[in-house]
């Protein structure tokens, strides 16, 4: 009797769901994601990369079942284009930019380091397809440094390529999420500075079902799952806000 009263907790037909996910969000998703199976019975499907490629591949028939972007702009058009399931898009997490090197004591707690241009190569997302390349390219500006950096660029295709320009000496600093380099609720290694959220628009990511997902049980469960305290905690473990 008990073994039959634990299985009525799961759903009698689990399912599975192709997600499409933003880079910066791979790890937390990967978390999310081992949960929601263990507390579901559901699967979720990850594809990882950066939210202008993903948008393009879904506008091409991609079979992803559901989005989470690394803005809020492109989930928003692909709603207005008639791609997405009616009413399920919402916010999952902020993001938090961050100027990383792998060297220790490399970049100063006031990102000085930029304007004394002690360093060779910069790394930075591409800004027409990753939302965190763009906040980069807004927070230059913002200080007056975009043109006299832009020579010294590495381009990242998306954020997860940024950071590994860093994390291999590609590059001695970059912008990258502050999700990639959060252990424990600290920096796990190397010198970082927190970008002010004042020099950049809000890196507000959306979530959202898309129209080959609407009659998917899987995808439903999963767009609740996010919402609840589990993810919640796991999306501020690695310092999203929400």
């Amino acid at each position: 009797m008990a073994g039959l009263l634990l299985t009525g907790l799961r759903p009698a037909l689990a399912d599975a769901v192709m997600v499409a996910v933003a880079a910066n969000f791979t790890i937390p998703m990967q978390a999310i994601a081992t949960e929601f199976d263990k507390d579901t019975g559901h699967q979720a499907r990850l594809a990882f990369g950066s939210t202008g490629k993903f948008y393009a591949q879904i506008r091409n028939g991609a079979p992803f079942q559901m989005f989470l972007s690394a803005d809020d702009e492109t989930p928003a058009r692909l709603e207005r284009e008639g791609m997405t399931a009616a009413g399920t898009r919402f916010t999952y997490a902020v993001g938090t930019l961050v100027l990383w090197s792998a060297q220790p004591r490399f970049v100063d707690a006031r990102g000085e380091v930029l304007g004394k241009g002690s360093f060779g190569k910069l790394a930075i997302a591409n800004a027409k397809l990753a939302p965190y390349g763009r906040a980069a390219s807004e927070t230059l500006n913002a200080l007056g440094l975009l043109d006299a950096l832009s020579p010294r660029f590495v381009q990242g295709e998306n954020i997860a390529q940024t950071f590994q320009y860093v994390q291999t000496g590609n590059a001695e600093l970059g912008f990258v999420a502050l999700s990639q380099v959060m252990k424990d609720g600290r920096i796990g290694a190397g010198s970082a500075w927190i970008v002010p959220a004042s020099l950049h628009a809000p890196i507000r990511q959306d979530a959202v079902i898309l129209k080959s997902g609407q009659g998917n049980a899987a995808a439903r469960a999963l767009a609740q799952y996010l919402k609840g305290d589990k993810a919640r905690a796991i999306i501020r473990s690695f310092g999203y806000e929400q």
